[in-house]
């Protein structure tokens, strides 16, 4: 157990409090938008305010990283401690895009303090996550009496990731030498909710394809020819009711080979969390639950691999009838998965399935997406305990543990360096992460800031 004095690291929080939201206030006027073009300069301000920031904070390496597209924000602080581990810590300074007039109280890029939140696009999502590493790291020598942090700290804080991160890989890869640790924080997550304090423990990750099937060159008259040539639109149907069995289960084929199973430790963490079945449907708009026999409903969202309809089209859509057998028809695809799962294989199992049951005289052309790797690290990993026993000491209270239902590119630092990706963040459902007035709870924040504090010596210690 780390010798840091938690009383001495809230009390340098507080007394820093100020000052440390003011500069993420700066940092949130920069409209750091991916996504449209006429914000590339503001993007690349974004990450020179981030560096430069950095650098004040005490990094001795800061650098500004060039992608094909935006650019990323390369910190790193050595330890004095010759056998220290090497932690990097991944988050993201671009945001999504904002304007009043979708529905925000204030301007998005001109952040408002209102009950004890901050307001303003990317507070939470993930500027807000990312800053308060630098507030946390000076805690940390601070308590400590150290002049180097406990582990050899590195950041990578990337550019596009609300732009799908289309140069990630790319760049991992490139700078792979220079990225290389022992272990990945990820600070793009959040919490089950402001009185539950949790450590998510793995993302699953996505494959997608797009299936598009054509049969007659044309349009053509369903009285002249129907009944007597195949249809694209009825054959695509076919392929997507046999997408799963009466149990909820995908179909395919080899779809479930390598599936970490559950434990019985991980199914009854997730009953301790106070879910609530009627209020999650409300949230989903829907009036039931459906999925996979035999699993609970997070347990499905979380740890259970997916096969979903995303879109499907064909034929006429207009008003009234009109009689044809269309030339073609099209239905798109997404695949959650989880881990023990390969990417590449349910890909190739996917087209084996759908070439299968294309029947004589339907073209076809199955098109597949770049795909996100899942990430899980198990729950006794040293590292995740170092990481729920630092958030236990900001909070005060027993951390539960979540996994992640989307997908994200942390797995790409998994694959890539090799090491297992921890996740640390504080925000929460009601911080309205890309919709109108996003907000992060201040006292969250600042607990993640003791949280960060807290870990370097967790981590330390956890790893030796």
């Amino acid at each position: 157990m780390s010798d840091t004095p938690d009383s001495a690291v809230r009390t340098y929080t507080e007394q820093h409090r100020a000052t440390f939201l003011d500069d993420l206030a700066e940092w949130l006027r920069i409209p750091s938008v991916s996504a449209q073009p006429e914000h590339d300069g503001d993007v690349r301000r974004s990450a020179e305010w981030l560096s430069g920031k950095l650098a004040e904070t005490g990094f001795p390496v800061t650098e500004v990283w060039e992608t094909p597209g935006a650019p990323a924000v390369f910190a790193e602080w050595p330890s004095q401690d010759p056998d220290a581990p090497v932690v990097l810590v991944y988050g993201h300074h671009d945001v999504q895009p904002a304007a009043r007039e979708d529905g925000w109280n204030s301007d998005p890029f001109d952040p408002v303090i209102r009950d004890g939140r901050m307001y303003g696009r990317g507070a939470a999502d993930d500027k807000g996550q990312v800053f308060f590493h630098t507030l946390g790291v000076r805690a940390h020598l601070a308590a400590t009496g150290r002049t180097t942090p406990a582990v050899h700290l590195k950041l990578l804080v990337e550019g596009e990731e609300e732009s799908g991160s289309p140069h990630f890989r790319a760049l991992a890869e490139e700078r792979a030498a220079r990225l290389a640790a022992d272990v990945v924080i990820v600070s793009d997550t959040g919490m089950w909710d402001e009185n539950t304090p949790t450590v998510c423990t793995g993302m699953r990750g996505l494959a997608e394809c797009e299936i598009e099937l054509s049969g007659p060159g044309q349009d053509i008259h369903s009285g002249s020819f129907g009944g007597a040539v195949p249809n694209p639109a009825t054959e695509l149907a076919r392929l997507v009711a046999a997408l799963h069995d009466t149990e909820g289960r995908v179909a395919v084929p080899g779809f479930y080979d390598g599936v970490a199973e559950l434990t019985g430790t991980e199914r009854a963490l997730f009953a301790e969390l106070p879910f609530d079945e009627d209020t999650w449907l409300r949230t989903a708009g829907s009036r039931a639950t459906a999925g996979e026999a035999g699993y609970s409903t997070l347990e499905r969202v979380w740890a259970r691999p997916t096969a979903e309809v995303n879109g499907i089209g064909g034929g006429y859509q207009g008003a009234g009838s009109k009689t044809v057998i269309p030339a073609s028809a099209l239905v798109k695809l997404s695949f959650r998965l989880v881990a023990g799962q390969d990417p590449e294989r349910i890909q190739e199992a996917v087209r084996t399935w759908a070439e299968d049951r294309i029947p004589v005289g339907i073209r076809h052309r199955i098109t597949f997406a770049p795909a996100t790797r899942p990430c899980l690290t198990p729950l006794d990993h040293p590292a995740l305990q170092a990481v729920a026993r630092a958030m236990g000491r900001a909070f005060g209270t027993k951390i539960l543990f979540t996994r992640e239902g989307g997908s994200g590119p942390a797995a790409d630092l998994q694959d890539v360096l090799g090491a297992p990706v921890l996740f640390l963040g504080i925000s929460v459902p009601s911080d309205g992460w890309h919709g109108p007035d996003e907000k992060v709870e201040l006292d969250l924040l600042l607990k993640g800031v003791e949280t960060a504090a807290h870990l370097w010596s967790e981590l330390a210690d956890a790893l030796r």
